[in-house]
């Protein structure tokens, strides 16, 4: 099977597994040219297959040493077609750290289902033991418990938006009109994008004794400029970080006062994910500063920020602003960035939107997530069968 890239919209269709498997050989090259890193040893990553959490499991593992366990909602191959890219990252990752002599191990299951904590406790209980980080770094847009269906919704909350959103296929932008959420909408998308779920995992951690003396946990936000306040800031999924962050000031004292560990929120630069490309508006201001930021060498990516945090934000005093968020955005929020941004977004239009965004790097840079236009892989050869064919969870 030939596997060329397929785009609905903003989507990917479909992944190279080869090509997501050189990626992460790739950044193992990078990592090499950075030297040790001090991390902790015991790292449990909800959400390891892909972006950030991703990062950090390559940092931990591939930089400090660390003994890594991954969960993650991935597609697996299926009759004969392959599975989702971070199917194909979390298998490499274990299997290059195991041939490190690290351990490592992975496990694909529905982050917010009851039966997946428990299986997951009982498989740290007999691998890991106790945890000293569990980072949280989950992007979903469905959640269910007890029977009730959540679903989120990037919307507005006090007013109708417009503006012009990046469009991948075909390419350019196009003209949104978005209407503001209901009460309802809110609340399901502070149930799906909230602290809730993290909490629920590190109390069942905390249950089980899984959290060594001492224990860290993060979790992974955003808030970004005024430009993208209307849609992100000031929008539900705002409003979700905000109570993501008040979990993490919650968590912070039920660590400090059981197992003296501490939690925290870390707040990331906006980066290309395949997340990231959906939210309405923002995709527009994502690839003005994704060229800014290119153009200045500036451009850090996943990888680049986690080993700014744990080389630079982590250690015996934790780095944060005064409301104790770790702050990896400087350099995104820095005023001349912002200014080269706002060049480029006033009077952005279908005519010059490939000039003022470089949409065929963007699209070019958003494939490389899904194991196209990597190099050293021959796209024209066929995959090798056995890419076909699903491992069974381990």
């Amino acid at each position: 099977m030939v596997i060329t890239p397929l785009l609905s919209g903003n989507v990917a269709r479909n992944c190279h597994p080869l090509g997501c498997q050189r990626l992460i050989e790739q950044q193992l090259q990078q990592l090499a040219t950075i030297g040790p890193i001090a991390t902790p040893k015991r790292v449990l990553i909800l959400g390891g297959s892909s972006g950030l959490g991703l990062a950090a499991r390559l940092v931990c593992a591939f930089g400090g040493g660390a003994t890594t366990y991954s969960l993650a909602v991935e597609r697996p191959p299926r009759d004969g077609q392959p599975g989702s890219a971070g199917y194909y990252q979390q298998q490499h990752v274990t299997r290059l750290a195991r041939e490190r002599g690290l351990g490592a191990w992975d496990y694909l299951g529905d982050l917010f289902a009851a039966d997946t904590l428990t299986t997951v406790c009982n498989q740290l209980r007999a691998t890991l033991g106790q945890i000293d980080l569990v980072i949280y770094s989950v992007a979903s847009g469905r959640r269910e418990t007890n029977g009730q269906l959540w679903q989120s919704v990037l919307k507005p909350v006090a007013a109708p938006i417009e503006g012009l959103s990046l469009r991948l296929q075909p390419l350019g932008v196009e003209a949104q009109h978005i209407e503001p959420a209901s009460a309802a909408e809110v609340n399901a998308t502070i149930k799906v994008m909230g602290g809730e779920p993290w909490q629920q995992w590190l109390e069942a951690l905390l249950a089980a004794d899984l959290l060594a003396p001492g224990a860290r946990t993060l979790a992974f936000s955003y808030i970004g400029p005024n430009w993208t306040a209307p849609i992100y800031r000031h929008g539900t999924i705002g409003i979700a970080k905000e109570h993501l962050h008040a979990s993490a000031n919650q968590l912070n004292e039920r660590l400090a006062a059981t197992i003296g560990g501490s939690a925290h929120a870390v707040v990331c630069q906006a980066l290309i994910t395949k997340a990231s490309v959906f939210i309405p508006l923002l995709s527009s201001y994502l690839a003005a500063l994704h060229a800014v930021l290119e153009e200045s060498e500036g451009d850090e990516g996943p990888l680049g920020q986690m080993v700014r945090l744990f080389r630079d934000r982590l250690g015996s005093q934790v780095i944060t602003d005064e409301d104790r968020l770790i702050r990896l955005d400087d350099k995104e929020l820095a005023r001349e960035v912002q200014q080269a941004v706002a060049i480029r977004l006033a009077g952005l239009n279908p005519d010059n939107a490939e000039e003022r965004l470089q949409l065929e790097r963007f699209r070019a840079d958003f494939l490389q997530l899904f194991g196209f236009g990597i190099d050293g892989v021959d796209y024209q050869q066929p995959l090798p069968a056995e890419l076909l064919l699903a491992d069974a969870n381990r």
